[in-house]
């Protein structure tokens, strides 16, 4: 039906648009609603907690109706566990992106933990949605659905790191899968120490945890 507008005071009608002057609805793909589901999540875990977490309101917050999201995934527990591995593949793909993997090894390592102190800040969703989905979440038989398994990849990708060390004679030759263990359980006490002291330094907590770390894997001074 034709609407008014007001033109210099003056009320005049104007046609309503015709569906062909409207502006076309933008069709996502199966790809972009499943990330835009996996966004969603993170951003409502972030902010309500694994347990208050509705599905009603993720889909809401995806914008997309919430029949939609079984059509992408079995049930919440895998939006979740999807969510929560997509998570950590971004924290981990952001404190490489920052990295010079070029640098001498015992400097990457500083480095890497500065940046790693830092995603409680630059990533807060993100680290707020792996923690409350990694405590939250169970399998069926009781046991934590996000597992150590996670670490598979990242423990990976420190090993090569850690081997390149020891063959430029900076690391000492211990197993590189033990110091991929050893560093990544530093990182996280690290983390899990500034998500409760929030009025703690990062910088400066993270430099006295390379300390350590580089102390006990280190043939030299660093």
């Amino acid at each position: 039906m034709p609407h008014t507008r007001v033109w210099c005071g003056v009320a005049v009608s104007a046609p309503s648009p015709t569906p062909a002057q409207r502006p076309a609805r933008q069709r996502l793909s199966a790809e972009q609603r499943r990330e835009a589901l996996v966004d969603a999540t993170i951003e409502v875990v972030a902010h309500q907690g694994y347990q208050r977490a509705s599905l009603t309101e993720i889909a809401r917050t995806a914008g997309v109706s919430k029949g939609l999201l079984w059509h992408y995934y079995a049930d919440g527990e895998e939006l979740m566990t999807h969510a929560a591995r997509t998570a950590l593949v971004r924290v981990r793909e952001a404190v490489a992106a920052e990295l010079d993997l070029t640098a001498a090894v015992p400097v990457v390592v500083r480095a890497a933990i500065r940046r790693a102190a830092l995603l409680l800040r630059t990533h807060a969703q993100e680290m707020a949605a792996i923690h409350a989905i990694a405590t939250g979440l169970r399998a069926p038989d009781g046991s934590p659905a996000i597992s150590p398994q996670e670490y598979e990849q990242t423990y990976a990708l420190q090993e090569e790191l850690f081997r390149r060390g020891q063959r430029e004679g900076s690391l000492r030759t211990t197993d590189p899968r033990l110091t991929a263990v050893f560093y990544q359980g530093a990182i996280d006490a690290m983390i899990a120490h500034l998500r409760a002291h929030p009025e703690v330094d990062p910088t400066a907590c993270a430099d006295a945890v390379a300390d350590l770390v580089l102390d006990g894997i280190t043939t030299r001074p660093s």
